[in-house]
């Protein structure tokens, strides 16, 4: 691709008046905002990020081929443009919005011709996403899919470190997307990805507001609350049409950014009548798993492949979201009663099983009273919940999930998790500083295996049991390496060795 059609992208990031020369006709052959990737004639582009600083590395990216740069330090531009005359240092207000802007005209607009629906909330982004996803696919239409546990496209998949990728790479999603012949892309969008520029520029057709609560406040995160809630609103001034749910709280800040924008919009709602799509009369049963069901607006009841109220929530976005594009109801009933979600509150099943096994990724204090809000309302007579924590994360989630587990669980069985470069039974110490503020029953049993065993042996029917903190995960951290280990396939061995 030509520089001047990257340059022509990026109008409104550059201030100064460009000079159209030989210099803005050469070929770019790729997009670099890392160093260890930069490669002959790339266009690179410099990140002031939080742990490094991408102007430091132009001497390096010089000595591979790169000649192009922009760059968002005044002092930089000028320090490089003079060792470096034969490179072309263009500077920009923003680089993260120039990233976002130059990678999408690099692999030619695709958003443009794809319908995106973006979900942001605290809670229920991936639930809802693959639900979103499962309908449209029930209506016959071909759909991507972007979030926590990979890239969904036809028939491939890519796993990804962060919910919400980098621009760059999700320009580069959707291109292959559209050249698959997808149609329709659906994707978490985290708080982060939108602090971060990282959605810049894409014009979502549909925008969901799950909920919100606090949760990634801190260092190298949001400073607070406030700033929390104005990254997830952000996404709500680049969108067509909105989803709400009118029962969080703050909810009425969404509206209003929708409404100073000019943006349609529908609500739902767990049983307020005044909403555009909401439930009645839930139910919720044990019968060798889980099942849910409620009504949609006292018109029929819709069978829900997923445990728990906030499945129902979830449920009612999902139905929000494709209904309002026009996918019949009948759609919709088929889809939420066969849906499968990878790792949240997600059923193991097998012929010798006789009790209700759930793998879910609760990780944190917020997810973990949601899972054992979602369990509470099946009434099991034992709720058996294994869990660990995180190594090289914050102790505070550690105390309270001890504490949380050791107030709803009938026995916690504690366990490890990813240690990574921590030793496992230090963190298990911290989690049983918040275990012993209770009266909850525990069992320590570091090997995660060995604790699986050990919760499935105790279970009867009409007991839960929990197998909390990995979700979709296939492996195990431990001193930087990843060791395989699945859970679905720990449970089935223990079955079929019975």
């Amino acid at each position: 691709m030509k520089v001047t059609c990257i340059l022509n992208a990026l109008r409104k990031e550059i201030t100064q008046n460009l000079k159209l020369d030989n210099s803005n006709e050469i070929d770019i052959t790729g997009i670099c905002y890392d160093s260890r990737k930069a490669a002959e004639n790339n266009l690179f582009i410099c990140i002031s990020g939080t742990k490094s600083d991408g102007h430091e590395y132009i001497p390096e990216v010089y000595t591979k081929g790169v000649r192009f740069f922009l760059v968002e330090s005044r002092n930089a531009q000028e320090k490089y443009a003079s060792l470096y005359p034969d490179a072309t240092f263009i500077f920009v207000n923003n680089a993260r919005r120039a990233l976002a802007l130059s990678s999408a005209a690099f692999f030619g607009n695709p958003a443009d011709t794809l319908k995106i629906i973006g979900l942001t909330g605290t809670k229920g982004k991936t639930s809802t996403s693959f639900m979103i996803t499962r309908i449209l696919q029930s209506a016959g239409y071909s759909v991507g899919l972007i979030g926590t546990t990979g890239v969904y496209y036809k028939d491939q998949y890519e796993e990804i470190n962060n919910s919400t990728p980098e621009s760059y790479e999700l320009q580069r999603f959707f291109h292959l997307m559209k050249d698959s012949g997808v149609t329709h892309v659906v994707m978490e969008v985290s708080s982060q990805a939108l602090m971060m520029d990282r959605t810049y520029g894409i014009p979502f057709e549909t925008a969901v507001f799950t909920n919100i609560s606090p949760d990634h406040i801190g260092p190298n995160e949001h400073n607070n609350f406030e700033d929390y809630l104005h990254c997830k609103g952000l996404l709500f001034k680049q969108c067509r049409n909105a989803v709400v749910n009118v029962d969080d709280e703050h909810s009425a800040y969404i509206i209003n950014i929708l409404k100073e924008n000019g943006v349609s919009y529908h609500t739902y709602s767990f049983s307020k009548k005044s909403a555009d799509y909401y439930s009645s009369d839930p139910e919720y049963t044990i019968d060798h798993g889980l099942k849910t069901s409620f009504v949609l607006n006292d018109t029929e009841r819709i069978h829900v492949n997923v445990p728990g109220k906030f499945s129902v929530f979830n449920a009612l976005a999902a139905a929000a979201v494709t209904m309002s594009m026009g996918v019949s109801l009948d759609h919709v009933k088929d889809a939420l009663s066969i849906v499968h979600v990878i790792g949240r509150v997600e059923p193991v099943k097998h012929e010798k099983c006789k009790v209700a096994v759930l793998i879910d990724y609760a990780h944190n204090a917020l997810s973990m009273e949601s899972l054992f809000e979602a369990i509470n309302a099946y009434a099991p007579k034992r709720t058996i919940c294994l869990f660990g924590c995180g190594g090289n994360r914050s102790k505070l989630r550690r105390y309270d999930m001890g504490e949380i587990s050791g107030n709803h669980a009938t026995i916690s069985v504690v366990t490890s998790d990813n240690p990574r470069f921590e030793e496992p039974l230090a963190i298990i110490d911290d989690i049983l500083i918040g275990m012993k503020k209770t009266k909850g029953e525990y069992v320590v049993i570091p090997d995660r295996r060995e604790a699986i065993a050990y919760a499935l042996s105790i279970a009867a029917p009409g007991d839960i049991v929990l197998l909390a903190g990995k979700g979709q995960e296939d492996y195990q951290e431990i001193k930087g390496e990843k060791f395989h280990m699945d859970e679905r396939e720990i449970v089935k061995e223990y079955y079929d060795k019975l």
